[in-house]
């Protein structure tokens, strides 16, 4: 077995069961792409088993921190069954869940998700993807299923010197999907989705959307960055529920025409949006920060506005920059927000922590001139867990800002 030995007091990340051992923490040993090494204090003391990255800057993560632990085929079986199984634990109200979250799950760089009978898995680090078709047949076993898609195409696979890769891994079949969240239905296509087809981690929110759209009865909604319009779906079954629907004008904005389309179908599917149903649904493909800024110099108003944009800030080398980003849109947001009105701002960026993001939001309403009160803060559902141990995990954060009435 290979060694890699620390440097003097590089140890104790891994002491706390943090499963990341970066580069310059490293005093000497090596091994082949995704290999199991043992890792060593500087004077020789185990501290855990990892899968070796040549090329990045994290150069192992650790599988696990019981010197007994043999790193086999078995092994990685009993991990992918006992997330699985994890699951079971919570009321989540789709079959669109969450199965592995990579580090939270013992499974460093693998991300699994289940839509309906299908599996759809990223392999992100060498150590998975050492042990692919081990892990393929270990999360068929565990589930049942029988069919497995790989979008392995993220760009974390660049880090770890691995090419992308996309296709069926075991099994065949459609890759358009229509999962239940709640109590409507959503379509993906996991061959050409974000991800892995769609945002699973916003469940819970958009949830909670539709409860707001219920209380609060929204006449005028926008949703930007909108996507597949996840949010747009939920708000109108919020305004069914409410016998809220007639009247109500949503518009989605995205720079994505196919997303915008499939947001339109998205509609169709729950009934909503078609002639008839009251609603006026508008879908613009185009920039959202150029739509904001019209918006303000037409003196259109919202009542309820998503802002939900794609990860500005992958590390905290890009925090500055995204921080920028990301106050600039939430000071138009609330320029156009009615007096009463809710705003969901999220941000999914790694590199920008909690308290960050809620000073972020702070300066633009300080900008806009708007006060407002933080009613709730959001996160991802609870399929993409963080654990004690990976705090790196947090990567979602959302505010509900509520507008202090005039």
């Amino acid at each position: 077995m290979k060694t890699l030995r620390l440097k003097p007091g590089k140890e104790r990340s891994l002491q706390r069961r943090h499963p990341w051992i970066f580069e310059s923490a490293i005093a000497r040993g090596g091994a082949d792409s995704g290999e199991t090494v043992r890792v060593e204090s500087h004077d020789g003391a185990f501290l855990a088993w990892a899968a070796f990255s040549p090329v990045s800057k994290i150069r192992a993560r650790a599988w696990s921190f019981v010197e007994t632990q043999r790193i086999d085929a078995a092994f990685l079986a009993s991990v992918c069954a006992r997330a699985a199984a994890a699951r079971g634990l919570f009321d989540l109200q789709s079959d669109g869940v969450r199965l592995i979250h990579g580090e939270a799950d013992g499974l460093p760089g693998l991300i699994v998700d289940r839509y309906g009978d299908t599996l759809v898995a990223q392999f992100l680090s060498a150590g998975v993807e050492r042990w692919k078709a081990a892990i393929a047949d270990a999360l068929l076993e565990a589930t049942g299923l029988h069919k497995l898609y790989e979008r392995s195409d993220a760009s974390g696979r660049e880090r770890e010197g691995l090419k992308p890769v996309t296709g069926w891994l075991r099994g065949e079949g459609a890759t358009e999907i229509t999962i239940r969240e709640h109590g409507w239905k959503l379509s993906l296509d996991i061959a050409t989705g974000h991800k892995t087809g769609f945002y699973l981690d916003q469940r819970d929110s958009r949830q909670r959307f539709a409860e707001l759209a219920q209380h609060r009865r929204f006449r005028r909604v926008l949703n930007c960055f909108c996507y597949t319009g996840g949010f747009t779906v939920a708000a109108l079954a919020g305004l069914q529920a409410a016998g809220a629907m007639d009247g109500a004008e949503l518009v989605s904005v995205d720079s994505s025409q196919p997303a915008l389309d499939k947001a339109r179908a998205n509609l169709a599917l729950n009934g909503f949006g078609g002639e008839g149903s009251g609603v006026k649904a508008e879908f613009l493909d185009a920039n959202v920060n150029t739509v904001l800024r019209e918006f303000i110099e037409q003196g259109r108003t919202f009542d309820a506005i998503v802002l939900d944009p794609p990860k500005f800030a992958p590390t905290a080398a890009h925090a500055d920059r995204a921080a920028r980003a990301y106050k600039d849109i939430n000071r138009l947001a609330l320029k156009l927000l009615e007096p009463g009105g809710v705003l969901l701002t999220f941000s999914c960026s790694g590199g920008i922590s909690a308290d960050l993001f809620h000073k972020i939001v702070a300066s633009a309403g300080i900008d806009a001139q708007v006060d407002g009160y933080i009613s709730e803060r959001l996160g991802a559902a609870p399929d993409h867990p963080m654990t004690i141990e990976f705090p790196e995990g947090e990567y979602l954060k959302g505010l509900v800002v509520v507008k202090k009435p005039a």
